[in-house]
C-alpha cells in the first residue's frame, strides 16, 4: 500500500537532459515515465510540475541584458515544451496525462481550471501543470508548493540530482551526512538550499512536507511513495 494518496512530483527541466547538455534525452525522459508508471499502479495519484531549464532558463537569461519578466515568460514556454514531451512520453507507455497550463495556449494545451485538474486526478489521470504559475518572478518551485496546496497533496516530491538534504555539500565534502528527517525552522537555521525561499515559505504556511530524492537512482520515486527511508523529509 502506498504512504501517500495524492502526491505532487516536481521535476526540474535540468533531469531531463540526461548526459546531453541541451534540450530532451529520450532514454532519460522514458526511465522517468515508468518510473511514474509504477507509483500510478500502487494507486497513488500524481500531479507533476516540470521546469525548462533544459531549454531556457529565465534567470539565466534576465542576467545578460535581457528584461527579467520577458526572460521567465520564454522559461515558461520552455515548461510548456517539457510538459508536451513527457505527457507524450506517458501516451506512448500506456497511461493518460492530462498537460494544463497556467498561461493561455488554447490550441497546444488546456487552460489551468482547478476543479478540472481535481477530477482529472480523481480519474487517475496524471496532470502535468505547465508554465508555472504564469507570473514572471516565481520559480517552478513555487509552481510546485502553490499547485500542491490547491490540489490537497499530502506531499510535495522534490526530485534532483542528490538524494536528499545533506550537512554539506556532498560533492566538495566527502564527508557530509544525510538528513533523513529536519524540520522547515531548521533548513532555514542552516541555509540549507532545499527550495527557493518564496516555495519553502509556503510549502511552511501551508504544512506541506517537501522529500528531497534523487530521480537518478532507480526505484527512488517508488519507495518514497511507500513511506521508506529514501532521501530527506522536510516537515513543520
Amino acid at each position: 500500500m502506498p504512504a501517500y494518496k495524492r502526491i505532487l512530483l516536481k521535476l526540474s527541466g535540468e533531469a531531463l537532459m540526461g548526459d546531453d547538455a541541451y534540450g530532451i534525452n529520450r532514454a532519460t525522459i522514458v526511465r522517468m515515465v515508468q518510473e511514474v508508471q509504477e507509483v500510478t499502479r500502487l494507486g497513488t495519484e500524481v500531479a507533476v510540475v516540470i521546469g525548462g531549464g533544459n531549454i531556457f532558463r529565465g534567470v539565466a537569461g534576465g542576467s545578460v541584458g535581457m528584461d527579467r519578466a520577458t526572460a521567465d515568460y520564454m522559461g515558461m514556454l520552455a515548461t510548456v515544451m517539457n510538459s508536451l514531451a513527457l505527457a507524450d512520453t506517458m501516451r506512448q507507455e500506456g497511461m493518460v496525462a492530462r498537460v494544463m497550463s497556467a498561461i493561455s495556449i488554447e490550441q497546444v494545451v488546456e487552460p489551468y481550471v482547478r476543479p478540472k485538474a481535481l477530477q482529472y486526478l480523481e480519474e487517475g489521470k496524471v496532470v502535468v501543470f505547465a508554465a508555472g504559475t504564469g507570473n514572471p518572478f516565481f520559480t517552478t518551485d513555487t509552481a510546485a508548493a502553490l499547485r500542491g496546496a490547491e490540489m490537497g497533496v499530502e506531499i510535495v516530491l522534490k526530485a534532483t540530482k542528490v538524494d536528499g538534504v545533506y550537512t554539506a555539500d556532498p560533492k566538495k565534502v566527502p564527508d557530509a551526512t544525510r538528513y533523513t528527517s529536519i524540520t522547515f525552522d531548521e533548513a532555514i537555521g542552516k541555509n540549507l538550499q532545499v527550495m527557493d525561499a518564496t516555495a519553502f515559505a509556503l510549502c511552511r504556511d501551508q504544512n506541506l512536507p517537501i522529500k528531497v530524492f534523487s530521480i537518478f537512482k532507480p526505484g527512488a520515486l517508488k519507495r518514497v511513495v511507500q513511506g521508506e527511508d529514501e532521501g530527506t523529509l522536510v516537515h513543520v
